[in-house]
């Protein structure tokens, strides 16, 4: 059963390989550029109308889908720059690619936008941008509003990240601390025409929340961002940032733009891959095994260890009554949950949930295990993608000497999964559409 599940898990990161998630929405024919999924056609643009083509973007997966672009254009493309994380790097031609840090933005992914926005500003209205945006793109794009210093938005992103908020709720700060993000690129680009492609890492597949938008008209405003403070009582924020969204709210910083603004009108934007693609693969592959499968929802949300609680507590139904589904089965779900730091140590929300998990598993016959994995491979600040567990996990760790409450009350799941050998690691897996949880009962 374990072996199934990494090779279900397995199953949902090929899915939404980004190079193919490009290429299978974006095509040419004799001269016209035809985007759409399928045979259908949602735009055609005629290549000749335009003078120059830049390639513009960042995330995790945003290199392949740089490498689909190149292999479709081609030398029509003029140049192009992209920022990706530490050692998600690809050999390109015409593309320059930066390397940036991810969850806590640095200096080169400063450096990088920078670039990106130089770049965007040189183009015209008969120029083609491609920007190309992936999971983590918020991240390694981050482009400081005037007065606000890299090390105090390192400092919000620190107290956001750790007060348990939620990505909506993180972007709409980031977007307002920012020269880059809510639609900002788009007014850079401005008259030129912009093909925006995503690769969806956020609930709901919201456009303006990947990657904080910044293609997208912005739905959050200075008051939205201002009142995230207010909810976490956030008390270390910077002066400068708090002096900026105040500044905002007064209407002496200009906002975002919004759904409706001019710049907007020659935007394409399109979402190529999503978590409900990753979890209908695994649903696919898990019938082909002979589970009975169910996708529960591509869109949970909400504390990491109430989450694990839900998934345990179907298992047991599934044990109990055959409710929702006889055995053999397969519940799948996917979407990004929180974790509220509380202890010291190292992990992330995926181990956590496992932990979580393991714990509630503790008394039930050795017929489930149960994986989570982030698509990207990284599961919070480490090399592991999650972990797996079943009900003997938490047995394992005693005859070890660990006890897994004490962990999972320290944020500790790594160390006590590196002892019992549950890890799930893949390495970087170049793409990016969230969380996927497997729970497997026979």
């Amino acid at each position: 059963m374990r072996s199934e599940a990494v090779e279900l898990f397995n199953a949902t990161v090929k899915r939404v390989d980004p190079y193919e998630a490009v290429r299978n929405f974006v095509r040419l024919r004799q001269g016209t550029l035809i985007l759409g999924h399928g045979d259908q056609a949602e735009v055609e643009l005629e290549l000749d109308s335009f003078d120059r083509i830049f390639v513009v973007g960042g995330g995790k997966a945003t290199a392949p889908m740089a490498r689909a672009i190149e292999d479709l254009m081609g030398k029509r493309i003029d140049c192009g720059v992209i920022n990706v994380k530490y050692g998600f790097k690809e050999e390109l031609s015409f593309t320059e690619i930066i390397e940036a840090s991810h969850p806590l933005p640095d200096k080169r992914g400063v450096e990088g936008t920078a670039q990106i926005m130089e770049l965007l500003e040189k183009a015209g209205e008969n120029d083609l941008v491609f920007s190309l945006i992936s999971g983590g793109g918020s991240a390694l794009m981050p482009y400081p509003a005037n007065g606000i210093s890299l090390e105090e938005k390192q400092a919000v992103t620190r107290e956001l990240l750790e007060c348990g908020a939620s990505i909506d709720e993180i972007n709409a700060i980031r977007k307002h601390i920012s020269q880059s993000k809510g639609g900002q690129m788009a007014r850079a680009a401005f008259p030129a025409t912009t093909v925006n492609l995503m690769l969806s890492d956020v609930v709901g597949d919201r456009m303006d929340v990947i990657a904080s938008g910044p293609f997208v008209p912005d739905r959050s405003s200075f008051q939205d961002a201002w009142a995230v403070l207010r909810k976490y009582e956030l008390k270390d924020i910077p002066a400068s940032i708090r002096r900026y969204l105040q500044e905002g709210m007064e209407g002496k910083v200009p906002e975002t733009p919004t759904q409706g603004d001019p710049i907007f009108e020659k935007v394409y934007n399109f979402i190529v891959g999503s978590n409900i693609l990753a979890l209908e693969a695994a649903k696919e592959a898990g019938e082909r095994m002979g589970y009975q499968c169910l996708i529960l929802s591509s869109m949970v949300e909400g504390e990491t260890r109430e989450v694990a609680k839900v998934h345990a507590a179907i298992a047991k139904e599934i044990l109990k009554s055959g409710r929702p589904l006889n055995p053999p089965a397969c519940i799948i779900s996917g979407g990004e949950t929180t974790v509220t730091i509380h202890g010291h140590g190292l992990g992330g929300r995926n181990q956590e949930f496992c932990l979580a998990c393991a714990l509630e598993l503790e008394d039930l016959p050795a017929r489930v295990v149960i994986l989570s994995g982030g698509t990207d491979g990284n599961d919070g600040p480490t090399d592991a993608a999650g972990a797996m567990v079943d009900p003997l996990t938490v047995e394992r760790g005693k005859s070890l000497g660990l006890d897994a409450s004490s962990f999972l009350e320290e944020n500790d799941s790594y160390h006590f999964f590196e002892k019992t050998r549950d890890l799930l690691i893949t390495g970087p897996t170049r793409t990016n559409v969230m969380d996927v949880r497997l729970v497997l009962v026979r």
